[in-house]
């Protein structure tokens, strides 16, 4: 249980939760948002695994995905909402 909450935290702290956002925040699109976000979370798990897939946990993969999605999507909500406000 803490592996899983330790890597969900990583990844929120690291490239996919960041960049993520960073990237949701430059369009309006939540589609799009949400594919960049999840580029993201792929190119950063292939980056820590040296871009060969026998290094590759898939639990790993998962989160960071996952991860950039929701951040992405989360920053294009805040670029809506920034420009209603």
């Amino acid at each position: 249980m803490l592996n899983l909450l330790g890597t969900i935290a990583g990844n929120i702290l690291s490239l996919p939760g960041i960049l993520g956002l960073a990237l949701g925040m430059m369009t309006r699109n939540v589609f799009v948002a949400a594919i960049l976000g999840g580029l993201v979370g792929v190119i950063e798990t292939m980056i820590f695994a040296k871009f060969q897939m026998a290094y590759v946990d898939m639990l790993e993969l998962s989160v960071a995905v996952a991860v950039g999605v929701l951040a992405g999507m989360i920053g294009c909500g805040i670029r809506i909402k920034g420009t209603m406000a």
